[in-house]
């Protein structure tokens, strides 16, 4: 039961990939990785690594080839729609279906797992949504329509609204994208500190490596070789981040722990 509470996710032997009747694409294989409670974690790689499919494996948007994940000690074969829609909230870069929704309704939106058939909202789904918008700091939006946000704004409120689905996970597909350098740190150190305020596990993927080396617990590193899962520390150490990219016009530079243009 320990380690259980220790690792909210443990994928085992996991392979993913696409099926079909004529033939099967593995992408990624033999993979197991632990997510602790409570942690900040970057899963990185270059385009058309896989990123994607391990999350939306790890969502039970598609099926995996082989393996299993457990969360919270439990097989995700064995969560229904409703079950997983209260242990895990999932941001994507997909544009909301409508922007004429007032920040408030959007956020709102997130207490769907809890609220009745109707959806009306108990005094319990208000006070969630008003600790999310408070966690968040975005009071000052919440009156305004969705189509009036910037793109960083609009981020901002769609980690609301996972936050007011109070789920012990977290899951963001890469959620910096379109973001100018300061708000990728902005965003990045707000779900850095919400893991600290909340002890939820946040996992996100993302292109930003100088920031996710400086701001996450663990890191889960994709290569056409291999998937490795550690402190950021211990990936450097390894030489990890200089297997992403040919050497022939970046290199990564050990002592910075950043990225640079090979003069």
């Amino acid at each position: 039961m320990k380690d259980q509470a220790k690792h909210i996710i443990k994928i085992d032997n996991l392979s993913i990939g696409y099926s079909s009747k004529k033939k099967t694409i593995t992408i990624a294989s033999n993979l197991n990785i632990q997510l602790q409670t409570g942690n900040m974690v970057c899963l990185l790689g270059k385009n058309g690594i896989g990123k994607s499919t391990l999350l939306r494996t790890l969502t039970k948007v598609q099926p995996a080839l082989n393996g299993d994940i457990l969360i919270r000690g439990k097989s995700l074969n064995n969560y229904n729609n409703l079950e997983l829609a209260k242990v895990m909230s999932l941001v994507l870069t997909e544009p909301i279906s409508s922007k004429n929704l007032s920040v408030f309704e959007l956020v709102a939106l997130g207490r769907q797992p809890y609220t009745n058939w109707i959806g009306n909202l108990a005094t319990a789904d208000l006070e969630a949504v008003k600790k999310a918008i408070q966690l968040t700091n975005i009071e000052d939006l919440q009156h305004k329509k969705c189509f009036e946000l910037s793109d960083g704004q609009l981020q901002k409120v769609m980690i609301t609204r996972a936050l007011a689905q109070d789920t012990p996970i977290i899951i963001l597909d890469e959620p910096t994208t379109h973001l100018d350098m300061y708000h990728k740190a902005y965003l990045l150190k707000l779900l850095k500190q919400l893991t600290v305020d909340t002890g939820k596990t946040i996992l996100f993927s993302s292109h930003e490596i100088d920031l996710a080396i400086q701001l996450c617990d663990s890191m889960i590193v994709m290569t056409k070789d291999q998937v490795v899962s550690d402190q950021p520390c211990n990936l450097i150490s390894k030489g990890i981040f200089e297997s992403l990219f040919p050497k022939d016009l970046i290199v990564f530079d050990e002592k910075t722990g950043s990225f640079r243009v090979k003069k």
